[in-house]
């Protein structure tokens, strides 16, 4: 179960424990979805209409864009940046699911609300991942630009890619897009566990549903992804292009490049350029992702936490 449960039965976990439950789903959960990520953000940054009537941009859509990154790039292409993408899959995992048990356990020795009720997971939810998003958000800045990058590489490791931003732009260039990710981080993930506490209740009160915890989790995740994605989309294109601010050397090769001053300029500049269209380029692939992503993650979550519990109860019976 997902958040602080007074009633459930059995020994109680940690924050520690979720942490390092959180943090396991996100690795495996990263290692099964980053080429999906990879063509998002390439469709995230063309600044051509991503459509196979309009064939001026580089990729049209999802078949054409792998199969273009396989041709030029090879089967590799498609986990560039796996390795501070898995860095920030962990890390995030761990700081949001703590941080989610930590405040479903204040709201319930604090305050008078239930805290297995979805409009607590909504708030709980969205402050937990503003709470990872500022811890890891280095991570997801190195993540996007070695994903965005083509051939040649602009940055050859981790460790020359934190070398060069900080010698060329400085500490806050970690940071670019901070901004419009704890815009769409708060609403993003609140849903996420809002939908996901909901599609939970609504399928347990189906008792054939209820006793398949693990594909019960799979589909309400997949569900609650889908649904959040689409409603703060918008606010993750938005990031993806103010991330890769100075790093235009390694995009020209895939089009046009635009120049941002800040989140508002960003978003005026497209709406302006490229139409409402262009506030959704990539939602295709990132839908898929989210699905697969955000089921994946509480499958896992709820799998590991299950397990550890389970270790727990054989010690303490011993």
């Amino acid at each position: 179960m997902v958040g602080f449960d007074p009633g459930a039965p059995g020994v109680v976990l940690s924050p520690e424990e979720a942490a390092l439950a959180g943090s396991g789903a996100g690795m495996v959960t990263r290692a099964l979805i980053n080429p999906l990520d990879v063509v998002k953000i390439r469709f995230q940054l063309q600044i051509e209409r991503v459509s196979y009537l309009h064939p001026e941009g580089k990729y049209r859509g999802l078949l054409q864009a792998s199969r273009c990154i396989l041709r030029e790039e090879g089967l590799p292409a498609f986990w560039k940046g796996h390795f501070p993408a898995q860095l920030l899959s962990v890390c995030f995992g761990a700081v949001q699911f703590a941080t989610f048990e930590f405040l479903t356990e204040a709201v319930h020795t604090s305050t008078p609300y239930d805290s297995q009720t979805a409009g607590i997971h909504l708030i709980c939810g969205g402050l937990s991942a503003c709470s990872a998003t500022l811890v890891c958000q280095p991570l997801d800045t190195l993540r996007t630009r070695f994903a965005a990058q083509g051939e040649p590489k602009v940055y050859h490791n981790l460790r020359h890619a934190v070398s060069t931003m900080y010698r060329t732009s400085g500490p806050l260039s970690f940071y670019r897009g901070l901004a419009p990710t704890l815009v769409a981080v708060f609403p993003y993930a609140g849903l996420q566990f809002f939908f996901y506490r909901l599609f939970g209740q609504l399928l347990s009160k189906n008792s054939e549903a209820g006793n398949s915890g693990n594909l019960r989790s799979l589909l309400c995740g997949s569900a609650a992804g889908v649904l959040s994605k689409t409603m703060t989309y918008p606010f993750d294109l938005f990031k993806k292009r103010l991330q890769v601010g100075g790093f235009e050397e390694a995009r020209v090769q895939f089009g046009e490049i635009r120049h941002y001053r800040g989140f508002v300029d960003c978003m005026v500049q497209i709406g302006k350029e490229e139409g409402p269209r262009g506030f959704f380029k990539g939602l295709s692939p990132s839908l898929v992702k989210a699905a697969f992503s955000t089921g994946f993650t509480f499958f896992w979550y709820e799998l590991f936490l299950n397990a550890m519990k389970n270790l727990k109860e054989k010690q303490r019976t011993k």
